[in-house]
């Protein structure tokens, strides 16, 4: 959105979720924080990209739906006309749009599917299923992120594209800066540096840390980002560093600390629809990469894979004999990779499905 926001206006309206909150201290804090955030209306984060918190109900029942599709229209529809938008494209990145989806007086109807969205813990699995199809169905163009994503979408739409995930090249190839200093929180960690960084989710398998944790016992395993599994197993092993989340741009400084990144996802139907961000960022930095058997990842063909426990450390092992650290020719591997390119394809995408529809309304002589 922010390469999109160079020559458009962007209106970018939050997340309205995928499951129903729990009584829990962390959702809690999540409905507290949306409740401010709507409370400050539409605001311009960044020059022509606007930021819209909607009000709905976090439940997914046809009633419930009936409420937040009328919700949503009245608020979005509201924060187009204070900006003054006009035939706008309407794209987005979540089935729970779908009943204001198309409802907005678009041109254009984008569904940029990036995950299966009824394999995540606590998802109403039905519900978000029937969503996500009629916004398939409904959608001038579905641009998915996986193959797998890919063969299942085409069922409810023949115009649906794959168009995988960009990096930010320019910002994780500072790990080889000699500028950039290792973060202080890696700088003097005994060796090898054994590194992962994103949300430690149940899809991430902790036996699995814990197994690496312990094949390598004079190293460090350093687990950077915030955690909603459970880690209890980890923080107890003294060479383990739970770091918590640290600021996006912090991330290149504690990449060149590290020896070997790692992937360490669990297969299930979430992961084999997933395509990880993070690999391209770790190979961007010019790491050397480990991961379990995600097919993306696989598909990517610039990783080790290892499919048992025992043979993601002996991937690690080889890894660390071939060359630890950060290294220019792995980065180079996916400079091209950028999310301007990507953006590139999907405005071609766009640009054809307009032209389709331009000639569709033309009558016939």
């Amino acid at each position: 959105m922010r390469g999109l926001a160079r020559d458009n206006r962007v209106l970018w309206v939050d997340s309205v979720g995928n499951r129903v909150p729990r009584a829990s201290a962390r959702d809690l804090r999540r409905l507290l924080a949306k409740a401010t955030a709507w409370a400050k209306g539409v605001r311009e984060v960044e020059p022509n990209l606007f930021e819209l918190s909607p009000l709905c109900l976090p439940l997914f029942g046809p009633a419930a739906r009936r409420v937040n599709r009328d919700l949503l229209r009245v608020q979005v529809r509201a924060a187009m006309a204070w900006l003054g938008f006009g035939w706008p494209i309407s794209w987005t990145f979540l089935p729970g749009a779908a009943p204001v989806a198309g409802h907005l007086g678009e041109s254009l109807v984008l569904y940029h599917c990036v995950d299966d969205f009824s394999a995540f813990t606590g998802a109403p699995a039905q519900a978000i299923g029937e969503l996500e199809a009629d916004l398939c169905r409904r959608a001038d163009l579905v641009i998915v992120s996986a193959e797998k994503l890919l063969r299942e979408r085409l069922v409810h739409n023949p115009e649906t594209v794959l168009v995988r995930h960009g990096v930010d090249h320019a910002h994780f190839v500072k790990a080889l800066d000699p500028a950039t200093t290792v973060a202080a929180e890696v700088a003097q960690l005994p060796k090898p540096v054994l590194g992962f960084f994103g949300l430690l989710a149940d899809w991430v398998d902790m036996d699995l840390l814990a197994h690496v944790a312990g094949r390598f016992p004079t190293g460090s395993l350093v687990l950077l980002g915030a955690a909603t599994g459970d880690v209890s197993a980890l923080r107890r092993l003294p060479n383990v560093h739970l770091l918590g989340r640290r600021p996006y741009a912090s991330l290149p400084s504690f990449a060149k600390g590290f020896d070997v990144a790692l992937l360490p996802f669990r297969i299930n139907a979430l992961t084999l629809a997933a395509n990880p961000l993070k690999v391209r960022e770790y190979l961007a930095a010019g790491l050397p990469v480990v991961s379990t058997a995600v097919p993306e990842v696989e598909a990517l063909g610039l990783c080790r894979i290892a499919r048992t426990p025992d043979a993601f450390v002996q991937e690690i092992e080889a890894a660390l004999h071939d060359g630890a650290g950060p290294s220019a020719a792995r980065s180079a591997t996916v400079a091209a990779e950028s999310w301007d390119a990507r953006l590139d394809e999907i405005r071609a995408q766009v640009a054809r499905v307009e032209a389709t529809k331009r000639r569709a309304a033309i009558p016939a002589p």
